[in-house]
């Protein structure tokens, strides 16, 4: 186990060998982070916020959502939410520099969303002919919950 907690990752560019423990990873704040990200989702997708727009967009009706599996929607959901919130909790924890706070962890978060998966999620958007207005609900709920992620991990290493 100590092999996978620590890997070294050797750069070219520098003689610099970068290591990645695993165990300066707060493991509860990822869970916290996955947890913020689905509350979000939960208000984002609501009512209160854009569901009935989303639906629109997506083209799915109330009888849709009667069929589906929502156990398998919302788990397999919060489980790449606990997936992604390791991940960003690699980018802000992983390297053991504990200068990363709160409003670092925030910009992290701030930009894995805005120039990764948000431009990933436009690409795929275009080839799909999807409407600008399904995008812009899809991605400012991903770009913000990867904020809210990284500022709860940078918040709390």
């Amino acid at each position: 186990m100590s092999s996978f907690c620590n890997m070294q990752i050797s750069s070219t560019y520098t003689s610099k060998t970068v290591l990645m423990n695993f165990s300066d990873i707060n493991y509860l704040a990822v869970a916290a982070s996955a947890l913020a990200a689905f509350a979000l989702g939960a208000l984002w997708y609501s009512p209160v916020l854009f569901s009935k727009v989303w639906q629109k967009e997506v083209g799915l009706s109330e009888d849709d959502f009667k069929n589906a599996n929502m156990a398998k929607t919302f788990g397999g959901s919060f489980v790449m939410m606990l997936i992604m919130s390791f991940g960003m909790a690699l980018l802000v924890q992983g390297h053991g520099d504990q200068s990363v706070g709160a409003i670092a962890g925030l910009y992290h978060g701030l930009f894995v969303g805005i120039f990764f998966v948000g431009t990933s999620m436009a690409i795929n958007m275009l080839y799909e002919n999807k409407s600008m207005k399904l995008w812009l609900i899809n991605a400012f709920y991903q770009i913000i919950f990867l904020g809210i992620m990284g500022l709860i991990l940078g918040a709390w290493h």
